[in-house]
């Protein structure tokens, strides 16, 4: 966060409104936008930038194709991720090969409370920190893309009612290692599913407060315009949402907690 005695403040580029339209995806340096998922480079970089400073250490839970882990070399942060795809793991070590940045990207499933615990806790000794400054997930979510088969994966959910416990389980065995009065976010989306919108944002939001004791700071409503997902179809989806009830969906969230304890 800025000094409260910043002379620099009236400056900065850092975005504090509740509504983040962009363009479209960052693609310098090493992002590529080669991996599923709508996670775009500046949502970490924003983040970081807030709430972070110069050699903190950064927890990302769901590493995928490295988009904080290179927003955190940008910035000179310290990073631990973990995700389940050996060979995305494989990938962003190669883009990493002989950079400065110290981090650790470990193979594992974040559900599993004993291997989270132990691969954080050793990174954090590596560094000589016994807890981290921020934490950010991004999870996978109901089933909308697989990004692997094993059964693990969050995103081989399809029910509701089997991805929040495990997702919060998840959360559950890293937020310990966050030290306190820092900040971690969450970055999720809504999905339609049997002609309903399943409120997948707001259930995780209140799930996280109702199990640890936090502060929501802050409820962001995020789109981007240049998805390659949505380019060239608006016409048709225009149609198809006219020719029914239901709007279409270009939205995600961005929850930013405060952990107290």
């Amino acid at each position: 966060m800025l000094d409260e005695n910043s002379k620099n403040w009236q400056e900065s580029d850092i975005n504090v409104d509740s509504l983040w339209l962009i363009g479209e995806r960052d693609k310098s340096g090493k992002h590529r936008n080669l991996y599923h998922g709508n996670f775009i480079p500046q949502i970490p970089d924003q983040l970081l930038r807030r709430y972070t400073r110069e050699n903190d250490v950064v927890i990302d839970l769901f590493a995928g194709s490295g988009t904080t882990l290179f927003e955190c070399e940008k910035l000179r942060r310290r990073f631990i991720g973990f995700d389940l795809n050996l060979e995305i793991i494989d990938f962003v070590n190669s883009q990493m090969r002989g950079a400065a940045t110290k981090y650790f990207l470990h193979n594992g499933d974040v559900v599993n409370q004993e291997n989270t615990a132990a691969r954080v806790a050793e990174s954090l000794a590596a560094f000589d920190r016994q807890s981290a400054d921020f934490l950010i997930a991004h999870p996978p979510y109901l089933d909308i893309v697989k990004f692997t088969d094993l059964p693990e994966d969050l995103s081989q959910i399809a029910d509701i009612k089997i991805f929040l416990p495990k997702f919060m389980q998840a959360l559950a065995n890293a937020l310990p290692f966050l030290a306190r009065n820092k900040y971690f976010a969450v970055v999720i989306g809504d999905v339609y599913k049997k002609s309903e919108v399943v409120p997948l944002g707001f259930y995780v939001m209140d799930a996280i407060k109702r199990r640890f004791k936090v502060k929501l700071k802050g409820v962001v409503v995020k789109n981007i315009e240049g998805n390659r997902g949505k380019l060239g179809q608006q016409n048709i989806w225009k149609y198809r949402a006219l020719h029914s009830d239901y709007f279409i969906f270009k939205h995600e969230y961005i929850f930013v907690f405060k952990k107290e304890e």
